[in-house]
């Protein structure tokens, strides 16, 4: 099993526990690309310590504690719902329809994988897997084709994956309007992770507490509580994300934002 502080911090946003899942066989996906997600610039990873006792459970365990994006409250910034413009439901539609044809092939996990989107983490169970094709990733930090999802998304049915969706992400350098000119913000809300302390080194267990200090539910949200306790402060984590449910039938489903949340990316 992987380092298991690894595969604890980069699973930070993807997953909750699900019951009694076996997790698929592992992949050829390389170690680089299994420990962090695309475009996702995840800081104070060399001060975190290793460990390898019981990585298995210790990461299913931490994973279950963390699970939905709706308790991490300060630690969690949305963009905020602007007023409709014109064009606005014509580029969004053209946005879901580029997400729909571009994912529709992926109906099958195989050709996913020949295509060369690499499940994340996959000898972890998860609530939601992304295949991530991080020649894409490298893409979206620099401009926006919705042709070309960062990710696609899939729940896990028995040895079978069923795509219910794809994830957009941007470089966490843009601002709100440089978001909106990629998806109007009258119609999806991107997010992102803020206010985030890294635990020293004789701290790291506790991220995996029931109420912990440190990490993305963590008690500490300032830069002076989080020295103060030994930790680094970084105000901006990873990059911003979107998911996109292209196959529902109704606006309010293709971008909910309670269903983004609840599959913990």
């Amino acid at each position: 099993m992987r380092d298991r502080i690894v595969v604890l911090i980069s699973l930070f946003l993807l997953a909750s526990v699900t019951s009694g899942q076996q997790p698929p066989a592992a992949s050829s996906t390389p170690p680089s690309a299994q420990s962090s997600m695309p475009g996702m610039d995840m800081p104070g990873m060399k001060e975190m310590p290793t460990g390898t006792e019981k990585g298995g459970d210790a990461s299913a365990h931490a994973m279950h504690s963390m699970e939905g994006h709706m308790d991490m409250g300060p630690h969690m910034k949305m963009t905020a719902l602007r007023p409709p413009k014109p064009g606005d439901r014509a580029r969004a539609e053209q946005v879901v329809d580029a997400a729909r044809k571009a994912s529709a092939k992926y109906l099958d996990y195989h050709v996913a994988l020949a295509d060369g989107f690499q499940i994340f983490h996959p000898e972890v169970p998860q609530k939601m897997y992304h295949f991530t094709n991080y020649g894409y990733a490298m893409e979206a930090r620099v401009r926006f084709n919705p042709e070309h999802p960062t990710s696609l998304l899939y729940e896990k049915h028995g040895d079978d994956y069923k795509l219910i969706g794809v994830m957009y992400t941007a470089p966490k350098r843009l601002d709100e309007d440089e978001l909106d000119e990629r998806i109007p913000l009258s119609i999806a809300q991107w997010h992102e992770h803020v206010n985030f302390c890294t635990p020293p080194a004789d701290h790291w267990k506790d991220l995996l507490a029931p109420h912990p200090q440190f990490g993305l539910r963590g008690s500490i949200t300032t830069e002076e509580a989080c020295e103060a306790a030994g930790g680094t402060f970084h105000p901006v984590i990873f990059s911003w994300m979107v998911h996109v449910y292209p196959f529902e039938k109704d606006q309010a489903s293709i971008w909910s934002v309670d269903r983004q949340h609840g599959d913990g990316d």
